[in-house]
């Protein structure tokens, strides 16, 4: 409990207290941001990347990463697509999609854990190989027509208000991963991973298999994730959520999570999807232009990196100089 909060009394804090401010600076200054629509919209925006950065978290406290996400999300929205053009319901896909993108997630574990690669070029590899195989297995088509009862439940609202539905998916799969990491022995093996995995595996930690079962439970995340994508523009393609992985990996960072893993929390991290999600959505009513929220991401992601460094430094460097302040005691 300590521990949690000295990291709420900290990275976490300010990250919620900067998206507070500018969700309140938008709501004033940005027009049309604050009505019910616009929010609906918000939160239809950022559920995917919320999603994928749920196991993200996990990965990158035990020092690792997986940049494959948003390819896995594009094959299993074509698989999808393809599922339905031979005539399969859409019951018996949506939970084959979630299989194809677990098993996707173990190939990446596989290579990892078991053969020894590296986490970085292992996903490198795999988001160009999955991104392909989307194209092999749906070409550039779009498959549309999906049934009316699924997509207008992703994009409605609760009891006619401007929550949407699909929000208690993402509550409910929040509670449970926070619940995870932050108050169970499992959580707290992840952490001691990521500070040293020759330790915790000293410490009894099998150290292969964990990271092996985080990357698949990745890839059915975001299955569920290009599940959620395709009903919601009706529309499934090859390259639906291109380029997600850039968004996902700068929420985990700026949520305070250390790339060189062993520090983070759960919901610092969820802080900083909602605030990018607001940074986008803001410049989005104003006319700014794509290649301006891109920009944008990639300030933040150098800063998610950068900041935490210089804190850190400032604070070693104060301590440094009050010790040396301290005369010395005579003997």
């Amino acid at each position: 409990m300590s521990e949690l909060k000295g990291r709420l009394a900290g990275w976490d804090s300010a990250i919620i207290l900067i998206t507070v401010v500018v969700l309140a600076g938008a709501s004033v200054g940005v027009e049309n941001f604050g009505n019910g629509t616009n929010f609906t919209f918000l939160i239809l925006d950022l559920l995917p990347i919320a999603l994928i950065a749920l196991p993200m978290t996990m990965i990158v406290i035990t020092g690792e990463i997986d940049l494959s996400v948003a390819s896995t999300l594009g094959l299993t929205s074509a698989i999808m697509g393809d599922l339905w053009n031979r005539g399969l319901t859409i019951e018996t896909i949506m939970p084959l999609c979630l299989v194809a993108g677990a098993l996707l997630g173990a190939v990446n574990g596989a290579l990892i854990n078991r053969l020894g690669l590296p986490s970085l070029a292992v996903t490198i590899g795999t988001l160009a190989l999955y991104r392909g195989l989307a194209l092999v297995v749906l070409g550039d088509a779009a498959v549309a027509d999906f049934p009316r009862v699924y997509t207008g439940w992703v994009t409605g609202t609760i009891g006619g208000s401007a929550v949407p539905n699909v929000l208690i998916i993402l509550v409910v799969l929040a509670v449970i991963f926070g619940v995870v990491l932050h108050a169970t022995p499992f959580g707290r093996s992840l952490f001691a991973i990521g500070a040293n995995d020759q330790a915790a595996r000293f410490s009894g930690i099998d150290v292969a298999r964990t990271k092996f079962w985080l990357y698949v439970v990745s890839g059915a995340i975001a299955g569920l994730a290009g599940v959620l994508w395709t009903l919601r523009y009706s529309s499934a393609r090859a390259d639906n959520g291109a380029g997600l992985e850039l968004a996902v990996v700068a929420a985990v960072l700026l949520g305070g999570v250390s790339i060189f893993g062993g520090k983070g929390s759960l919901w610092g991290v969820l802080a900083s999807v909602l605030l990018l999600a607001t940074l986008q959505n803001a410049l989005r009513l104003q006319d700014v232009s794509g290649q301006a929220l891109n920009i944008v991401t990639g300030v933040l992601l150098i800063a998610s990196v950068l900041l935490p460094n210089l804190i850190t430094g400032v604070r070693n460097s104060v301590q440094k100089r009050r010790l040396r302040a301290v005369p010395a005691k005579s003997i």
